[in-house]
C-alpha cells in the first residue's frame, strides 16, 4: 500500500498539507501511534506515524517540531498524519519542518479515529491483518460501520463490494447461480462463465446467505480467484452484508413485479387502454419493437419459472423490460427485440442452475408496439406449448418465428386437440388390434412421404403397384378422403403428425418425407 492510497481514501477524509509525488509512491509497512516528543526509537522503517500532537505547544518554539520530524526521518517513517483535535489544526511550524525533511504530512479531522486509519492499512495488507490482529481477521470497525450505512440507505451491490475492500482490492466477482455478474471489484477482469466450485480454479467461493425470497437461479455467490486474498472470516462478514443488500433489492423489486403482474392481467383482457396504461406503469415506451416470452416449470413451480426468466432477461441487458406473472401463474416478460435475440444462447446455462427443474419457454414474433402485445402473448404461449411438446425432458425455448413447417406448427396445439383430430380423421386406421388397419396406415404414410407416387410407394413397400392402388382405395373408403385432392392429402398428413403414442404420451415421429421429384406419376 502506498502513501497516496491512504491519502486518497475518501472514507478517512485526510487533509494533505505537504507532499511530493515521488514520496507518495513509497510503500507503507505499518502504523505507529505516538505522542512522544522523540518517538524515533519506536518507529520502524516504512511506517506511517499517527500523532495527536499532545507533545506540541505554542511556546515550545520551532525547535520542538524540528526535533520531532527529524527523528521520524532518521527512523525511516514514510509520512506523518497529525491529529487536528488537540489544537484545532496542524501547527504551521510542524508543516514547515516536514517540508524541510521531505516528510509528507496530512491532517486528521477531529471526527476521524486513529483506529480507522490503522485498520485501513492492515485491511489493505491482508497478510498483515492476521499478524497484527491475531485471531481477529474480521472487518475493521470503521469499515463495518460504513457498510452498515450503505445497506441502510439501500446502496447497490457494486457500491457495497467496492467499499468492503480497500484501495487496489483483490479481484472479486459477485455472481448469481445462473452465472450473471451482479458486481465486481475494479480491475477484477472477466467473470467466470458459471459459479466455480470452491477451489476448482484455485480461488474461493462463498454463498451469500439471505432471508430474501429468491429462487435458486437468483442466489448470489462471492468468488475470489485468489483463495489467499482475504481471510475466510472476513469474507463471511462481507457476504452477510451483501445478503442484507439483496434483501433490500428484493423489497424494492416487489413494486416493479406488481406493475408487471398488472400488465400480465391487462394482456389477457380485451381493453387496449388498460394495456397501454399498464405498459406505461412498467416504463415501457409505446413504440417497440417488442417480443413477449412465456415460461413455465410445471405444476406449482411458478416461482422457479419466474426466477429463471428474470435471470435470462437480466443477462441480455435490456434497456427496459417487464417480468411478471399472468393471471394463471405462467411467467412472462416483455422486452425489446434486440435484447430478446440474446435469450436463446443464455437459456440453457440459466436453466442448468437448477438441474432438477424443467423450465420451458416460448418467444413471440416481434410486435411493433404496445398495442400488439396481446397478440404477441398468444404467440408466446403457443411457442411455449411447442417447446413442451418437442423437448419434454429438457429445458427448451421455442421461437414462434421458427415454427415454419406444419410439423413444427402442430407442436403448439394442445395434446388433447391433436389426439382428437387424429382419431376423427384417421378413424379405424388407428385400431391397434387390426393388422390390416396397420398395413393401410403404413401404406398411407409411405404414399404421402413419396408425394403420392404409385410406383415409388410400391417400390418402397415391395408391393405390386396394383396392391398399392387397392390399399389407397380402402384408405379413402375408411377416411372419406380423396387422395387425388391436395387438401385431403394435407388433412391426412396433419392427422399422421398429430398421432400420439398408444399410452397417450408424446406424438409419434413424423413420417419421413421422400426426396422431392419433378414428376407426380400415379
Amino acid at each position: 500500500m502506498h502513501v497516496a492510497h491512504l491519502l486518497q481514501d475518501a472514507s478517512l477524509g485526510l487533509r494533505p498539507l505537504w507532499s511530493e509525488e515521488a514520496l507518495l509512491r513509497r510503500e507503507i509497512s505499518g502504523v505507529t501511534v505516538t505522542d512522544l516528543e522523540d518517538p524515533a526509537r519506536f518507529v520502524r522503517p516504512g511506517e506511517i506515524v499517527l500523532s495527536g500532537l499532545v507533545w506540541w505547544s505554542a511556546d515550545g518554539g520551532p525547535g520542538r517540531a524540528e526535533r520531532f520530524v527529524r527523528g521520524l526521518r532518521e527512523a525511516g517513517a514514510v509520512a506523518l498524519l497529525a491529529g487536528e483535535e488537540t489544537h484545532g489544526s496542524v501547527p504551521g511550524d510542524l508543516v514547515e519542518a516536514c517540508a524541510r525533511h521531505a516528510m509528507p504530512v496530512a491532517g486528521v479531522p477531529a471526527d476521524v479515529m486513529f483506529r480507522a486509519i490503522t485498520d485501513t492499512v492492515y485491511l489493505r495488507q491482508w497478510g498483515d491483518l492476521s499478524r497484527h490482529h491475531a485471531g481477529h481477521d474480521a472487518l475493521p470497525e470503521h469499515v463495518r460501520l460504513l457498510l452498515n450505512g450503505l445497506v441502510a440507505r439501500e446502496a447497490g451491490p457494486a457500491e457495497i463490494l467496492a467499499a468492503a475492500f480497500p484501495p487496489d482490492p483483490p479481484a472479486a466477482h459477485l455472481l448469481t447461480s445462473a452465472g450473471r455478474t451482479v458486481a465486481a471489484t475494479p480491475g477484477a477482469g472477466p467473470a467466470p462463465v458459471r459459479v466455480p466450485a470452491a477451489g476448482s480454479d484455485g480461488g474461493v467461493t462463498v454463498a451469500v446467505d439471505t432471508d430474501a425470497d429468491v429462487t435458486p437461479y437468483e442466489r448470489w455467490w462471492l468468488h475470489l480467484p485468489d483463495a489467499g486474498a482475504a481471510p475466510a472470516r472476513l469474507l463471511h462478514e462481507i457476504t452477510a452484508v451483501l445478503g442484507r443488500c439483496q434483501e433490500a433489492l428484493v423489497r424494492r423489486r416487489r413494486a416493479v413485479r406488481r406493475a408487471a403482474d398488472g400488465l400480465g392481467a391487462a394482456l389477457t383482457g380485451d381493453d387496449a387502454g388498460e394495456v397501454a396504461a399498464a405498459a406505461r406503469a412498467c416504463g415501457l415506451p409505446a413504440e417497440g419493437p417488442y417480443r413477449v416470452v412465456a415460461a413455465d416449470a410445471g405444476a406449482r413451480r411458478g416461482d422457479l419459472a419466474l426466477g429463471a426468466l428474470a435471470e435470462a432477461v437480466g443477462r441480455t441487458g435490456p434497456a427496459c423490460a417487464a417480468v411478471g406473472r399472468l393471471p394463471g401463474g405462467t411467467a412472462f416478460a416483455v422486452l425489446p427485440e434486440e435484447a430478446a435475440a440474446g435469450l436463446a444462447p443464455v437459456w440453457p446455462p440459466v436453466c442448468a442452475a437448477e438441474p432438477g427443474t424443467l423450465v420451458h419457454a416460448g418467444l413471440s414474433a416481434p410486435s411493433a408496439g404496445v398495442a400488439g402485445l396481446p397478440g404477441a402473448l398468444a404467440e408466446a404461449r403457443y411457442a411455449l406449448a411447442a417447446a413442451r411438446t418437442t423437448a419434454p425432458a429438457t429445458p427448451a425455448l421455442a421461437d414462434a418465428t421458427g415454427l415454419t413447417s406444419l410439423d413444427a406448427l402442430l407442436t403448439g396445439v394442445p395434446a388433447e386437440v391433436r389426439a382428437a383430430f387424429s382419431r376423427s380423421t384417421l378413424g379405424p386406421l388407428l385400431d391397434p388390434a387390426d393388422a390390416s388397419a396397420a398395413a393401410l396406415l403404413n401404406t398411407l404414410e409411405v404414399f404421402l412421404a413419396h408425394d403420392g407416387s404409385w410406383a415409388r410407394t410400391a417400390e418402397a413397400l415391395h408391393l405390386h403397384v396394383n396392391t398399392v392402388h387397392y390399399r389407397i382405395r380402402r384408405i379413402e373408403h375408411f377416411t372419406g378422403r380423396d387422395l387425388a385432392r391436395l387438401s385431403d392429402r394435407l388433412d391426412l398428413w396433419a392427422a399422421l403428425l398429430c398421432r400420439t403414442e398408444p399410452d397417450g404420451g408424446r406424438p409419434v415421429p413424423a413420417p419421413r418425407r421422400a426426396r422431392p421429384t419433378t414428376s407426380s406419376a400415379r
